[in-house]
């Protein structure tokens, strides 16, 4: 069943920035990752899911209903997590989780305690004074509390320690476990491809690519370094590659004796087979991960904490 779904959306505000085509949809129980940089366009097309964006052309629906038409209907049973953080500052944290339970009708506050515990949130203080990442749990409290069966989450790790982000990916997990249908927006690597069944690369406003994460995670194809314990014989499987075109050669470190090899899945014995004649320090496979996909789309660097820049 279609949960979330996103069709033909175009908003364009000039100079190449907007949304343009964008479609795709999120099933029941799904949890689907929009990865890219900021500025890509993920936050455009989850204003429009939430209803506060109208779309120039296409349309976004929830469980069936038109987001610009029935936003106030779709959001009694929506958790919605957005990338800026804005809260009323005269407010106390335990003052604003009071009133988002009366506006909801919460009677029952054992799910937002349990919540307050896991992010060890301390709601006692004035949101003015509150750090980023003191507002950013209050405002993971305060989009699940009412246990919602759709989440849609902007960057919801932003301002977190990584402490904090590796229990909210916990708790993405279990949530997908009780049957949430999850659309998780990020430009990091690690909570996408912890947590997400499908993904979709946006850049420049258009999706790029939509993939199942389990079939990159296993992909057929291998890569493998290898170094050799003496030049010569580094020298030598140069040039029966050459001569036999047994393997395939990627890159070549003269300095280091060392080769990279692609190697398709079911050709595996074979690449043993061949180096087994060789004096070989070591051979290694380099796993082929969400980011060296990520990167074959996008020219940006990658911070040592997998973030793209």
């Amino acid at each position: 069943m279609t949960v979330l779904k996103v069709e033909h959306l175009t908003k364009d505000y000039g100079h190449n920035r907007g949304v343009f085509d964008v479609s795709f949809s999120v099933e029941k129980g799904e949890v689907y990752g929009f990865l890219g940089p900021n500025g890509a366009g993920k936050t455009t097309t989850i204003r429009h899911i939430m209803g506060f964006s109208k779309p120039q052309e296409g349309h976004t629906y929830v469980n069936g209903l038109d987001s610009w038409t029935n936003t106030s209907e779709i959001q009694k049973n929506l958790g919605y997590l957005p990338g800026e953080i804005a809260l009323p500052e005269s407010l106390t944290g335990t003052q604003f989780i009071e009133m988002m339970a009366k506006l909801r009708g919460i009677k029952d506050m054992s799910r937002t305690n349990y919540l307050i515990e896991k992010f060890e949130l301390d709601p006692s203080g004035v949101m003015k004074r509150m750090s980023l990442g003191t507002k950013r749990k209050l405002a993971i409290v305060t989009a699940f509390m009412h246990d919602p069966e759709v989440l849609v989450l902007d960057e919801p790790t932003s301002g977190l320690d990584p402490i904090m982000q590796n229990t909210f990916i916990e708790f993405i997990k279990e949530e997908k476990q009780r049957g949430k249908t999850i659309l998780l927006s990020s430009h990091i690597f690690s909570e996408i491809d912890a947590t997400c069944d499908r993904i979709s690369i946006i850049k420049d406003g258009v999706i790029i690519s939509t993939f199942v994460a389990n079939e990159l995670r296993h992909n057929e194809r291998k890569t493998f370094k290898i170094e050799f314990n003496i030049k010569e014989e580094f020298k030598n499987f140069l040039e029966e590659m050459e001569k036999t075109k047994k393997l395939n050669i990627t890159l070549v470190k003269q300095h280091k004796n060392q080769v990279k090899i692609e190697i398709n899945d079911a050709d595996i014995n074979n690449l043993f087979d061949v180096v087994s004649d060789y004096d070989l320090k070591f051979i290694s496979e380099i796993k082929f991960t969400l980011e060296d996909y990520f990167m074959k789309f996008y020219d940006r660097n990658i911070d040592s904490q997998g973030v793209i820049k």
